[in-house]
């Protein structure tokens, strides 16, 4: 089994890298569900640990899925800033105002850098059937789908999931959503070959903080990846199928 690690920083990188994750997902706001970073950060992490296939969150904004031409622009200027910096692929996810796959909207963005890997976000989950979105993510030409099989985790999910993987889509059924070491086993059972986590710890510095939004909720405390998860679950993951 294969183990992504999403990360939002270059010491994260260097975790899932040292650790032998197959590829690194990299966005910043991982409590708002992931958001598009900088051009910056992909370029240092590329310079950092070069052989890590990097995949960048393109997520202009959260809340909804459902963009407007103009986001739709920054999106794909952005999919040409990652795949200009060397990222091996990038992880989007368009719905229409009904909640199904925008088909037009992902040929739209496929075409910003043709020759990267397209996976398809957490979007799917929203839709009315993932199982029955995956036709139109595979005509898009993207080449994996991360998923918890529409439900708040991916260990609550593992029937869709299973029917995901039995649908024989040709697109790579990444099962991610609250993913711990113990539901490795299960979702192998189901057909699952790779993973996705972040494997997260928090980090709390010493001293106070004021809130800088009404996200911000824990002052100056914030997220790392948890070297000790990262090993342990990639050690799980390399016995299993």
């Amino acid at each position: 089994m294969r183990v992504e690690i999403a990360v939002q920083d270059p010491a994260g990188a260097a975790i899932a890298d040292h650790a032998g994750a197959a590829r690194a997902e990299l966005c910043v706001g991982l409590p708002l569900g992931g958001l598009t970073p900088s051009v910056g950060l992909v370029r240092r992490i590329r310079a950092m640990v070069p052989a890590l296939p990097l995949h960048v969150l393109i997520r202009p904004r959260p809340g909804g899925f459902t963009y407007s031409p103009a986001e739709l622009d920054v999106m794909a200027a952005d999919i040409d800033a990652a795949a200009s910096e060397g990222a091996a692929g990038v992880v989007v996810g368009v719905l229409t105002a009904g909640d199904d796959v925008d088909a037009g909207a992902l040929r739209i963005l496929r075409q910003a850098a043709p020759a990267i890997e397209y996976t398809f976000h957490q979007a799917i989950d929203h839709t009315p059937s993932p199982v029955h979105a995956l036709e139109a993510i595979s005509a898009a030409g993207f080449t994996r789908v991360l998923t918890s099989g529409g439900a708040v985790s991916a260990a609550q999910g593992l029937d869709t999931l299973g029917s995901m993987v039995a649908a024989q889509s040709g697109l790579t059924i990444l099962a991610g959503g609250g993913v711990v070491l113990g539901d490795l086993p299960a979702l192998s059972a189901v057909g699952i070959t790779e993973v996705h986590l972040s494997a997260k710890a928090t980090h709390r510095p010493p001293g106070g903080g004021i809130s800088l939004g009404v996200s911000d909720t824990e002052g100056n405390s914030y997220q790392v990846t948890d070297p000790l998860q990262v090993a342990e679950v990639i050690g799980r993951a390399n016995r299993l199928p």
